[in-house]
């Protein structure tokens, strides 16, 4: 076990921050009083505040042509716990990490429990991986997986879903989160129908093995490895399926998963609303499915959707539990501090939200404001709330800033020299 970030550390870093962290917060919270917003209330909400690691996010990440190692990254899932920990002991609000299979596969798994208890880790929805052929195996999925014309094939991929929901079970997970590559990149390469119906008979195999409590996640993705046709391409397709399976099976949201300028926030709502939203990826996009930064182009964005969720929150919609998770590819900076930076991102988001009037919105909204309901929604983006975020971590345990705190403890130093690079890896996705 690598040497994690030293509590005394973190205490000798807050002490010099803490005096001005204290009058900013003041300051903040008599500008909100002013809005009859009690700081402290909001405070406690980020410090509920919960958005899981991906466990390949804190390797380096790459792209279609190549791939530049980090030092010391993680090579195995034990380490990528490691640095799990690392940043939740910073953040304080990323006790969770999403495994993906069979990259994190072990021998024992009750191992792997046992470790991720003692970090103070707890296990997210389980990714299944049917999208490229592992060592040995006798079906390829070079033609799709759960849509493949071969009986073969499906009964591969069907039977790797099953075992991820066995792994999850010893691990405390109830989620089970399917995502496919399945499709055509010619036209006329395959029978669109056909194909689609290959896979809903595939998933109803795997949501006959869901335990009762568990739920199954759908995720869609427009294009990639499949360029001209996908089967589950986007939320239409995406709902539909869920639909036919049944209560349990919910979709996913990636944000990067979406044809260009499309009205993600909507679709949010929709889902939402006929009680089918399982959960998020949340990233950032410029030209496709990108996986750069959460909110490091389109904060505002990311800002409206969650102001869809905290309004479902704020009603009390009946069967509103969406899973929140990080899943980018740091291909340039150190995944740790990437992943600090975006949690950070995606909990301000959330908390920005909650200064969201919503009385005086739904009086705008039933009225035909139109202006001020769009300044009604900017006056709570606009306001910093940077010193709630801060004093959730602190009164947490946490830094009150994770990156000068993360660098001050040298973890990627000590690490590089406990972790050479072997030549091949396990972190990061290409």
């Amino acid at each position: 076990m690598t040497q994690r970030i030293d509590k005394a550390l973190i205490a000798e870093q807050n002490a010099k921050l803490e005096s001005n962290l204290k009058d900013d917060y003041q300051t903040l919270g008599n500008q909100l009083s002013r809005q009859d917003i009690n700081i402290d209330d909001i405070t406690a909400k980020a410090e509920e505040f919960q958005i899981a690691v991906p466990s390949w996010g804190t390797g380096t990440g790459g792209t279609r042509f190549a791939r530049f190692p980090g030092k010391g990254e993680p090579r195995n899932i034990w380490e990528k716990l490691e640095d799990s920990a690392v940043i939740n002991d910073l953040s304080q609000c990323t006790e969770r990490v999403s495994p993906h299979f069979p990259w994190d596969k072990v021998d024992d798994f009750s191992e792997l429990k046992q470790t991720s208890d003692s970090l103070n880790l707890k296990w997210d929805s389980i990714n299944s991986n049917t999208f490229q052929d592992q060592p040995g195996q006798e079906h390829s999925y070079k033609y799709g997986s759960l849509a493949n014309t071969s009986a073969d094939a499906r009964d591969l991929a069907i039977q790797h879903n099953l075992d991820c929901i066995e792994w999850g079970k010893e691990l405390g997970s109830k989620t089970l989160t399917v995502w496919v590559g399945d499709g055509s990149n010619h036209p006329g390469q395959q029978h669109f129908q056909s194909a689609f119906e290959r896979y809903l008979e595939s998933m109803k195999s795997i949501y006959a093995g869901l335990p009762s409590e568990w739920e199954l996640h759908i995720e869609h993705k427009m294009f990639e490895p499949a360029f001209y046709s996908t089967i589950i391409q986007d939320w239409g397709s995406n709902i539909l399926a869920a639909m036919e399976l049944g209560p349990q099976a919910k979709s996913l949201v990636d944000l990067g998963h979406h044809a260009p300028n499309v009205n993600i926030e909507m679709i949010v709502s929709r889902l939402i609303q006929f009680k089918k939203l399982g959960g998020f990826h949340f990233n950032d996009s410029k030209y496709g499915d990108d996986d750069l930064d959460s909110g490091s182009l389109h904060p505002y964005q990311q800002f409206l959707i969650f102001n869809e969720l905290v309004d479902a929150e704020y009603r009390g919609q009946e069967g509103f539990k969406p899973n929140y998770m990080l899943d980018q590819s740091h291909n340039v900076t150190d995944p740790i501090e990437s992943l600090m930076n975006s949690a950070a991102s995606v909990q301000r988001s959330y908390v920005s939200a909650l200064l969201v009037n919503r009385p005086q919105l739904t009086e705008y909204q039933t009225n035909n404001d139109a202006l001020m309901c769009s300044n009604t929604l900017k006056n709570a983006f606009n306001t910093d709330i940077s010193p709630i975020l801060a004093m959730a971590r602190f009164r947490k345990g946490g830094a009150i800033d994770p990156i000068a705190t993360y660098r001050k403890a040298n973890y990627r130093e000590i690490v590089g020299k406990l972790r050479p690079f072997s030549g091949g890896n396990g972190s990061g996705i290409v």
